[in-house]
């Protein structure tokens, strides 16, 4: 208890490949989906009904060999105002180092504060797009009982376009979200 301030925290993460530490060599073949990026989507399934949504995607980097990866959205009413938040977000993307070296085998968590936690196995396919297949899902008893997932990210014309689709109580993969985010830093 009576122990002296701590410094602020002395690494930084950062989503502007012109500050902070280098981009870890291993990342290069990721290099495209660093950055800021904020735009519109639409979800549905498991809501009632389809939804319009605002997000902000963050995929940062501290100069290790793994991106963090950070979202959060808010519902968009009738007239595109905020209407609440939405889901959050948080996780990291690894390419899986063979040898020292990353080939395009990726490994990716993703953790939701309303109980879920997936880990994905997946590949990066070129250098503009990731593809990544749920290999194991873990839920708490009130948390959302999610048993598959599949997320596609790619660039397109400058753009992050993404869809994650979702299993729900063992039903089949279904559509749950998907968005076009601009790139507005890094």
């Amino acid at each position: 208890m009576n122990a002296p301030p701590v410094d602020a925290y002395p690494y930084e993460d950062t989503h502007d490949l012109r500050q902070g530490a280098d981009l870890h060599p291993a990342l290069l073949g990721l290099l495209p989906f660093v950055g800021l990026w904020r735009g519109r989507g639409q979800g549905g399934f498991p809501a009632d009904e389809d939804y319009n949504f605002a997000q902000e995607i963050r995929i940062s980097h501290d100069g290790r060999p793994f991106l963090r990866f950070e979202s959060r959205s808010w519902l968009l009413d009738d007239e595109s105002k905020p209407a609440g938040e939405w889901v959050v977000e948080s996780g990291f993307w690894r390419p899986v180092l063979v040898d020292g070296r990353a080939g395009d085998e990726m490994e990716a968590t993703f953790i939701t504060p309303d109980g879920t936690a997936e880990l994905y196995l997946g590949k990066t396919i070129g250098p503009t797009r990731l593809e990544m297949e749920a290999d194991a899902v873990a839920y708490t008893p009130s948390g959302l009982h999610v048993t598959g997932g599949h997320r596609l990210f790619g660039i397109v014309e400058g753009a992050l376009l993404y869809a994650h689709g979702m299993a729900v109580d063992g039903s089949e993969l279904r559509d749950h979200m998907s968005a076009r985010l601009l790139r507005i830093g890094g």
